[in-house]
C-alpha cells in the first residue's frame, strides 16, 4: 500500500464478487471497497476515492491481471457512460451474479429458503434489446480528463454522466437500441449544429433544444418525440419537418413544449406533427391465437424489453394456475399489459393503477384486443384496496402485484393478508423490497416457485416473480 497526504493507493488487490449499483467488490483488512467498471476476478491496481465509516468507494488504476470472465467492451462509452456497467464481464456470469443477487436478498432480508429457486432466464438479445431511450441535448459537454472547455463548444447529445446533472457525455453510437435510434439521435443534432440551435442549459435555463425520446416497437413502428424550452414555430417548425422527410420510418413524430426547470413532461401537451399519437406493441398470447395489441403513447410505460416481457409474463401465467373461473387482482396494473396477458384465461381481472394516463391506455387497449372482462380503476392502492372495494368486486382468488422499486406499501401487505387469495404471484424489480415484503406476507402464504428474468442485460438489474400459496388453516 502506498499512502500520501491526498490519497491510498493499493497494488495488486483481488476483484471478489459484484456489489450494489453495478459495482464490484474489493475486500482490504476487512473493509469493503466498492469499485466500478471491473470484473470479479481482476487483479487491480486500486485508488481509494472516498472513505466512510463502513465501507470506501474506489478507482481502478490499471488491471494488472484480467479475470476470465472479462470481454471486450462492445461500447465505446464504456468507462464513462453508466448505463452499462457490466459489459466487460460475459453474459454467464453476469447472470449468475443476478441470480446470486436474487438469493442474498431473499435469503439475508427475507429470512426465505431459496434451495428450489429456478436458474435466472436470460434475455436472447444481449444489445439492441431497449424499445425507449431518451437523450439530453446538453450545452455543457463532459470533458474527459486532460481536456478543457472551449468557449465555442455548442455541448453535447447523450446521456447525463452517473452523479453529473448538468454535463452530458456526448454519444456516437448506442448499442441498446436498434437502427435509426442512433441515426435519428445523430441527424438531428447536426441539424441543431448546422442552424445554430442552441442547446439546453440546465443551470441558467437558456437555449432551445431539450430533450429526444425514441420508441421503437417489434413490428417496425418509431415514434420520435423531441422537447424544445420554448414555443419558437420559426425554429420548430422546419426541425420537425427536417425530421420526417428525413426518417420516413417515423410513424409518429411529435414535440414537447417543456419551460420548467426540470425534464420530466408526463404533465404536459404533446403535439402531433405528423402520423399517429400513438406506436402499437404485439405479444403472443400465452394460449395462442392472434397476438395481444397494445397501443403505447408518447407517457404510457410499456416494459423496455419486448422479447423478455413475454417470457416475465409467461411465468406470471405459470405461477397463477388459472383454469377459466377466477377472479383476478391485477395489483400495479401500469397499462394493463399483465392483467390482458391473463384476461383470455380467467373469468374477470380487475386492474388498479396510481397513474390516470395509465388507466385510460388500459381501458383503451383492452377495447382493442376484445376482453369485456377487464375492470380498471386509478388511485392510490393503499387507499383504493379496501374493505368495501373488495366487497364491490368480489374477493381476488388470484392477486397479481407488480410494485415499483419501492415495494409495496404496509397497509396493502395487510390488506392482502386480510383478503386470503389462494395465490399470490409477486413480481418485482427490486428483490431487497420484494423480500421485506415476502416476509411480512409469509405468516399466511408459503413462498413456491421463485424465478428470476434478466430484462437488462450488462445492467445490475433484475427482475424476480415469486409464486405465493395460502397455508391451509388449522
Amino acid at each position: 500500500m502506498r499512502k500520501t497526504k491526498q490519497e491510498i493507493i493499493i497494488n495488486d488487490v483481488a476483484v471478489s464478487d459484484a456489489g450494489a449499483e453495478g459495482k464490484a467488490i474489493v475486500r482490504i483488512d476487512g473493509m469493503v471497497v466498492f469499485v466500478p467498471f471491473v470484473v470479479p476476478g481482476d487483479i487491480i491496481d486500486l485508488k481509494i476515492i472516498k472513505k466512510k465509516k463502513n465501507y470506501a468507494e474506489g478507482r481502478a488504476l490499471a488491471i494488472k491481471q484480467p479475470s476470465p470472465q472479462r470481454v471486450e467492451a462492445h461500447c465505446p462509452h464504456f468507462g464513462i457512460c453508466g448505463g452499462c456497467k457490466w459489459q466487460t464481464m460475459e453474459y454467464s456470469a453476469q447472470l449468475r451474479c443476478k441470480e446470486q443477487q436474487v438469493r442474498d436478498n431473499l435469503e439475508r432480508l427475507g429470512h426465505i429458503d431459496t434451495s428450489a429457486m429456478r436458474p435466472i432466464c436470460g434475455s436472447d438479445d444481449k444489445f439492441y434489446y431497449r424499445n425507449k431511450l431518451e437523450f439530453t441535448f446538453s450545452s455543457k459537454r463532459w470533458l474527459n480528463e486532460g481536456e478543457t472547455r472551449d468557449e465555442n463548444d455548442p455541448g453535447a447529445v447523450g446521456f447525463h454522466v452517473p452523479t453529473v446533472f448538468d454535463k452530458v457525455l456526448p454519444i456516437e453510437h448506442c448499442a441498446l437500441q436498434s437502427e435509426p435510434s442512433n441515426r435519428i439521435r445523430l441527424a438531428l443534432r447536426d441539424y441543431a449544429l448546422r442552424e445554430n440551435l442552441p442547446f439546453y442549459d440546465i443551470r441558467n435555463h437558456t437555449g432551445f433544444i431539450r430533450n429526444l425520446v425514441v420508441r421503437n416497437t417489434t413490428t417496425g413502428e418509431w415514434m420520435v418525440i423531441v422537447i424544445v424550452a420554448q414555443k419558437n414555430d420559426t425554429l420548430l417548425m422546419p426541425m420537425m419537418e427536417f425530421l420526417k422527410k428525413e426518417f420516413p420510418e417515423i410513424t409518429s413524430l411529435l414535440y414537447i413544449v417543456n419551460e420548467k426547470m426540470n425534464d420530466s413532461y408526463t404533465d404536459l401537451d404533446v403535439v402531433t406533427y405528423s402520423g399517429q399519437d400513438y406506436i402499437t406493441e404485439q405479444m403472443p398470447r400465452y394460449n395462442g391465437g392472434n397476438p395481444l395489441q397494445f397501443r403505447i403513447n408518447p407517457k404510457s410505460f410499456y416494459q423496455t424489453n419486448s422479447k423478455q416481457a413475454y417470457k416475465l409474463y409467461s411465468y406470471v401465467a405459470e405461477f397463477a394456475q388459472l383454469q377459466g373461473h377466477e377472479n383476478v387482482y391485477d395489483l400495479y396494473t401500469g397499462t394493463g399489459t399483465i392483467a390482458q396477458f391473463l384476461a383470455g384465461m380467467c373469468r374477470h381481472v380487475t386492474g388498479i393503477e396510481y397513474v390516470d394516463e395509465a388507466i385510460i391506455d388500459a381501458r383503451l387497449n383492452a377495447k382493442l384486443n376484445g376482453f369485456d372482462n377487464c375492470t380498471f380503476f386509478a388511485g392510490d392502492m393503499a387507499k383504493v384496496l379496501t374493505d368495501d372495494f373488495v366487497t364491490a368486486n368480489g374477493r381476488p382468488d388470484v392477486v397479481i402485484t407488480d410494485p415499483p422499486r419501492a415495494g409495496m406499501h404496509e397497509k396493502v401487505v395487510e390488506q392482502l393478508l386480510a383478503i386470503e387469495s389462494r395465490r399470490i404471484v409477486y413480481v418485482s424489480c427490486n428483490p431487497a423490497t420484494q423480500a421485506r415484503d415476502l416476509q411480512m406476507l409469509s405468516t399466511k402464504y408459503n413462498i413456491g416457485r421463485i424465478q428470476p428474468v434478466d430484462m437488462f442485460p450488462h445492467t445490475q438489474h433484475v427482475e424476480n416473480v415469486v409464486e405465493l400459496i395460502l397455508k391451509d388453516k388449522k
